[in-house]
Order: structure tokens, then C-alpha cells, then sequence
């Protein structure tokens, strides 16, 4: 059987286009799984997890490191990014069913400018602003034995390991809570399916 992967990415030439294809041809996925890039493709659906894995794929066929980046939260799910640099500032990719959360162009001189620019719109449910780490840039051409990007089956070791990654810290200690602005949340959560 053809591997349906390598036409996908051929058409993806420009980091915005990766985003584009996640956003307009990808169903936002809340099942508990953890496809790879092949998957992706052939079910139609991602997380954030499977988002930032296909995008770091994307990226590596356009000569970029397969970099992801894992935004810690609390009482909120973790965010997963593939980063990228241009010109030596980082951008980044990424699945979501909330719109900040979302494409970064790469003005961003540090992985740390980067993170902070998520602040603002990482959210739970209940208004509260939720991020409170980073890890560094993770290089997923350790996983390349595991066929991470092509393989028929689902690839837990890349959120594992992401477990075991240190993360620095986006707020001072002991950080208090911070809750949205009603419109900046409403705003979004425009096209969330309940």
C-alpha cells in the first residue's frame, strides 16, 4: 500500500500552509489517542499531541527539525507545539479547538517569548488562565526508530516522554490565579463543538 504521508507533505511548502491544512482539512480529535502523522492522515482527526507531530513532520520535510514544545498547565490539559525558526526567531504550529492557541509566526526571539505569547489565551472552561510552563524544543528525530511519522499504530512514547522533560516555570512562585476577560473568552472559543 502507497504511504499516503509523503503526497500530504509535498504539498505543504510554507509553515502557514501546515497550519491551514490542520485547521480547514483536520476534525479537532477528543478521543484519548496519540496518532502519528500517518494516522493523522487517514482518520482525518488530531489533538494537540497529533497536530504538533504531523506539523513537526511538515516542517522536517521542509528542512526544518522536527521540533515540538509541550506548554505545561494546570487544572487544564497540556498544549503541544512543532516550533520552527526563520530568520533566528521562532514560530510555531498547532491543533486546537480554541483559536489562540493556535499558529505563531516566527517573530518570537526565544522558545520563552514564544510560550508567553499563549498566556493570554490558554484557558479552561471555567475562564481561568491555566499555563504556567515550558519545556525546551523536543527533537522527535530521536523517536525516528519508532517510525514516528509513518507508523499504523498509535505512538505514546513522544507524550511520554514529554512527561519527563523538564519545564521552566512562565510565572513567578507561588503564582495566583488569573481569570479571562468574558469577550477575549468568548471570542475564543468560536467554533468549539460541545
Amino acid at each position: 500500500m502507497a504511504d499516503p504521508v509523503e503526497p500530504v507533505l509535498r504539498k505543504l511548502k510554507k509553515p502557514r500552509q501546515i497550519q491551514d491544512f490542520l485547521d480547514d482539512h483536520i476534525e479537532y480529535n477528543s478521543a484519548v489517542t496519540c496518532y502519528s502523522p500517518l494516522l493523522v492522515i487517514r482518520n482525518g482527526r488530531a489533538h494537540c499531541m497529533e497536530g504538533a507531530m504531523f506539523a513537526a513532520a511538515a516542517l522536517r520535510r521542509l528542512g526544518h527539525e522536527p521540533l515540538i514544545v509541550d506548554l505545561l498547565a494546570v487544572r487544564d490539559d497540556d498544549h503541544v507545539l512543532a516550533v520552527f525558526r526563520e530568520n533566528g526567531c521562532w514560530g510555531a504550529i498547532a491543533k486546537s479547538n480554541y483559536a489562540g492557541l493556535r499558529f505563531r509566526s516566527p517573530v518570537y526571539r526565544t522558545i520563552r517569548e514564544l510560550a508567553m505569547s499563549y498566556f493570554e489565551h490558554y484557558y479552561n472552561p471555567k475562564g481561568e488562565k491555566t499555563l504556567r510552563g515550558y519545556s525546551r524544543p523536543v527533537n522527535l528525530s530521536r523517536f525516528d526508530g519508532l517510525n514516528w511519522m509513518t507508523c499504523s499504530e498509535e505512538i505514546w512514547d513522544v507524550p511520554t516522554y514529554l512527561c519527563t522533560v523538564r519545564h521552566s516555570p512562565v510565572l513567578p512562585a507561588p503564582a495566583s490565579r488569573y481569570w479571562m476577560d468574558q469577550r477575549l473568552y468568548e471570542a475564543g472559543r468560536v467554533g468549539i463543538k460541545e
